[in-house]
Order: C-alpha cells, then structure tokens, then sequence
C-alpha cells in the first residue's frame, strides 16, 4: 500500500506520544513516542485508542486517517519494579551530572569501590563520572583522594527515574501532549 500525503507536511514529523491504559507516560526519558507508522498499525491492529490526532492527514487509495497524535494502550502493562542497570540509567539517577564535581559533560561511570580493590558493577558501587575526575579518581577508594560523591549511590526505582526524567523535556512537545506531560521546568539539569 502507497501512502501519500500533502506534499509540505512530512510524517516523520509527527510522532505519536504512548500512554500507558491508565494514560500515564510509558516513560518519560526517553519520551515514549512512536512513529507515525507505528502508532497507525497500532490502531490497525486494534491494540491502542487514538486519543488525539495532528491536523496532518495520510491517504492511500482506499482510506484517508489523521495522524494520531496521542495514543492510549487497550492493554495496561505494568511498569517493572526495578529498572535494569544500565549506563543510561545510571547516569538519569545521577542527572546526568558528574558526582565528582558536578559537570554534565564527557560522562563515564565510575566504581566508587575500585573493582581492583574488590568493587562490584551495582548499582550502590556505580556513579556518574565526568573523564577529568574518573581519571584522577583512578582506581583509588574515595578517602584516599578525598573524592566523594555528591549523592551516595543507590538502586532506584522506576519512579525515581522517572521523577529525573521529567528534569529533560524534549526539545519538541506537541500541544495535544501537554495534558499528559507533567515537566519540571524549574530545575535545571
């Protein structure tokens, strides 16, 4: 099948914001979008209601749809318990800031308890690291060179992920979102 739509206005501009059945956010970082095309075999595979739609419109020979704009899942999925750890996660608990000295650029991660001093990868010995201080830090424990984190690091739960997700909106938020969307503007990252 062919989809054409008006020469000026591209799909790809137009992805659909994924609630939850409860019309929450799937996640809010990253931002739980699909692309056009997903949210309309979605709707296809009657696996979601189309809550909102853009003004922008698709037509193939047999049918015409407007875009959908927000999403809602028939289907509630529960949220998981616990995020896995990853270095993406680590670093939205830590907000994106170096534990060290609290810059945003050139993160790593950095085992608070040298894995060569018996360290493990969790998420209690891990903590966001700018280049600068994990290289000076070394494999040296944190009294050794007065180097303590900000925060002292611990597993968090999908909640508080979420929490630090909302201090990084996207660039782009459509308005039909807003209702769905709630940002913390006042802090900054």
């Amino acid at each position: 099948m062919t989809i054409h739509y008006a020469p000026h206005v591209s799909p790809e501009a137009c992805p659909a914001l994924v609630l939850n059945a409860d019309f929450r956010p799937l996640s809010y970082y990253p931002l739980s979008l699909w692309s056009w095309q997903d949210a309309i075999k979605a709707v296809f595979l009657d696996r979601v209601n189309i809550v909102s739609n853009y003004e922008r419109v698709v037509k193939s020979p047999s049918f015409e749809m407007a875009l959908p704009s927000v999403v809602s899942l028939k289907t509630y999925i529960k949220p998981a318990r616990h995020p896995a750890f990853t270095r993406f996660n680590v670093f939205l608990r830590d907000r994106f800031t170096c534990q060290y000295c609290g810059d945003h650029h050139d993160l790593t991660f950095d085992h608070v308890t040298p894995r060569s001093k018996g360290g493990t990868t969790i998420w209690e010995n891990v903590v966001a690291a700018c280049s600068a201080c994990n290289l000076r830090k070394s494999d040296r424990l944190p009294a050794e060179v007065q180097m303590f984190p900000a925060q002292k690091p611990f597993q968090p739960s999908v909640n508080d992920l979420h929490q630090n997700g909302r201090l990084f909106p996207p660039n782009y938020l459509h308005d039909s979102w807003m209702d769905y969307l709630y940002w913390d503007t006042e802090l900054d990252p």
